[in-house]
C-alpha cells in the first residue's frame, strides 16, 4: 500500500470529520477487520507536540477509516498550515502510512 497525499481544510473553533477508504496497489479495498489506526498534525515533520486526531474503524469490510477533531482541539490550534499522516496497524503489528498531506486551519471569527 502506498500512501495517498489529501490537503485537508478544517475550520478553527469546528467540528471536523473525514473518512478515508483505505486501497491495496491495485485500487481493491482493503479489509480492515482486526486493525486499528492512529492520526497526528503537527506544525513541522519535526515538531515536538502533535495533536491526536480521533480516529475509527468505521466499516472494516469496506476498509473505512475516519478521522475527527473536536471544535475544541480545532479553536486550540493556530490558524495556518501544519502537515498530517493517517497510519494503520495490522493484528501483527504492521505499521503502514495509509494518507499523508497538509493542512490548513482557518481562522474563526464568531467566538
Amino acid at each position: 500500500i502506498m500512501a495517498v497525499y489529501a490537503n485537508l481544510i478544517v475550520d478553527q473553533g469546528s467540528d471536523f470529520s473525514s473518512t478515508i477508504f483505505v486501497t491495496d496497489n491495485v485500487g481493491d479495498i482493503l479489509d480492515l477487520t482486526n486493525y486499528t489506526s492512529s492520526a497526528q498534525i503537527r506544525k513541522s515533520h519535526s515538531s515536538s507536540t502533535a495533536v491526536d486526531f480521533i480516529t475509527s474503524i468505521l466499516n472494516p469490510t469496506d476498509g473505512q477509516v475516519q478521522i475527527k477533531l473536536t471544535n475544541d482541539q480545532s479553536l486550540a490550534m493556530k490558524a495556518g498550515r501544519y502537515v498530517y499522516d493517517v497510519e494503520i496497524v495490522s493484528d501483527i503489528g504492521v505499521v503502514t502510512r495509509v494518507v499523508e498531506g497538509q493542512l490548513e486551519v482557518t481562522p474563526t471569527v464568531t467566538r
